[in-house]
């Protein structure tokens, strides 16, 4: 029997971070590649450092690692402890896509692009003991016949293991963005029927879509909220801010038990959406859009971005009193960062506005890994940090609410949750 350690990693900086606003769904990779392992033949662990230690003392044969770009150093340093015992590593995920060339040095075996193909034929071949130090994902997989993530492995996280994806990929071009680079540029879509299934195995009543923009396809996606309306769900998702001006899409979401979606809108500033190559969303519809998905019953979770070309030392003021205006239920708040083989990387690069690659700056959350052209990097962290304590402070909650006026009970415990989370960074 072969021992097996699969591994979602997290580095101590994010995990503080994390761990700090309490409402954290689980990552979905480990569990739902912990799916395609034969355990006839392999005896499987699950480690998902969020909320457990990583078991350095403990016999492996083979230990997995799944790498994105922020916590790529401390991958490497846990291959590093491993490899040093004489016990190899395979490592795959985000990182190792863009990046091959680097991970490679750090393990024994590489599994780049999607892995349902290469995972299990890696694992067969380190069975017998015939494996290649190079799998790679050659064509984009159909999404149909998967099995459900592995759930069960995970401990000590009983409220928030619920994550399923519908769909794969996105069809809008965004500059900061690195999906066309992991993903084959396609979008592709899972059978409904083989969704429902996954959704109706789950044992809690509230889960999350892991989908990149499950509103892409609207066909698809009318099918599949007609299909869960029945299953008496409680959810959130992703979507594009273009999809949600079909009034049909969000009336099936609301029945279907939607609580709120997520929505990339980045920026209030045309100049700056334009920077960001999100020529999808226009400043101008925010306010007709938000109010109706507000009127569904619907939370609207923003994705704001700051540091883009065209943010001065004003924006982050401005973009507050945007969000205020409009009832802006939550915010994920990031600072802009050049991921590896996206658009903006190769820009910045080019201008020697890159700070470092130590790829661990690159978490969005808690380092500035650029030259910002209209401030200093210490300018653009403390404006962020500015904007998260205004945005989630008591009084800009009463103001968003009595616009908003949606589940103002969950939406307190959601805005508390990235309150406490604050002073972690």
């Amino acid at each position: 029997m072969i021992r097996l350690l699969m591994i979602q990693p997290e580095n101590r900086e994010i995990n503080r971070f994390r761990r700090a606003q309490f409402n954290n769904f689980s990552q979905i990779t480990i569990p739902y590649l912990a799916a395609f392992v034969d355990e006839q033949y392999y005896h499987l662990t699950l480690v998902d450092e969020y909320c457990q230690r990583i078991p350095y003392g403990k016999d492996f044969d083979l230990v997995a690692i799944t790498v994105n770009t922020p916590n790529a150093p401390h991958c490497y340093e846990i291959s590093a402890r491993f490899r040093r015992k004489g016990v190899k590593v395979v490592m795959g995920g985000p990182h190792a896509t863009l990046l091959p060339g680097e991970v490679k040095d750090h393990c024994d075996y590489l599994v780049i692009g999607e892995a349902e193909k290469t995972w299990p034929q890696f694992l067969e071949d380190f069975r017998k003991g015939l494996p290649k130090a190079v799998y790679q994902s050659e064509n984009p997989f159909e999404l149909a016949r998967l099995p459900s993530p592995r759930w069960d492995l995970l401990k000590r996280r009983p409220m928030m293991k619920g994550a399923v994806f519908a769909t794969r990929g996105c069809p809008y071009q965004c500059r900061y963005c690195n999906l066309k680079q992991i993903y084959h540029d396609s979008f592709r879509v899972r059978p409904v029927e083989e969704v429902m299934e996954e959704i109706q195995r789950m044992p809690s009543r509230f889960f999350v879509f892991w989908d990149d923009n499950l509103f892409a396809d609207a066909h698809y996606a009318k099918a599949l909220l007609k299909a869960l309306i029945p299953l008496k769900r409680r959810w959130a998702a992703q979507v594009s801010l273009r999809d949600c001006r079909d009034e049909v899409l969000l009336s099936l979401a609301r029945k279907a038990g939607c609580l709120y979606l997520f929505i990339g809108l980045e920026s209030f500033s045309e100049a700056s959406l334009k920077d960001a190559g999100k020529g999808i969303n226009r400043v101008e519809d925010y306010k007709a859009i938000i109010d109706r998905i507000h009127q569904h019953g619907i939370m609207v979770q923003a994705g704001i971005v700051f540091g883009f070309d065209s943010d001065t030392r004003d924006v982050f003021d401005e973009t507050l009193k945007a969000c205020e205006a409009l009832g802006i239920d939550g915010a994920t708040v990031s600072v802009l960062t050049p991921f590896p083989g996206t658009p903006i990387y190769q820009q910045f690069k080019k201008e020697g506005r890159l700070l470092s690659e130590d790829w661990s700056m690159y978490n969005s959350k808690t380092q500035v890994a650029f030259q910002p052209k209209q401030m200093t990097p210490w300018e653009l962290f403390d404006g962020y940090m500015r904007f998260r304590r205004g945005f989630f402070s008591l009084g800009s909650f009463i103001r968003r609410m009595k616009v908003s006026r949606t589940n103002i009970l969950i939406n307190f415990i959601i805005n508390l949750g990235y309150r406490l989370g604050i002073g972690r960074i």
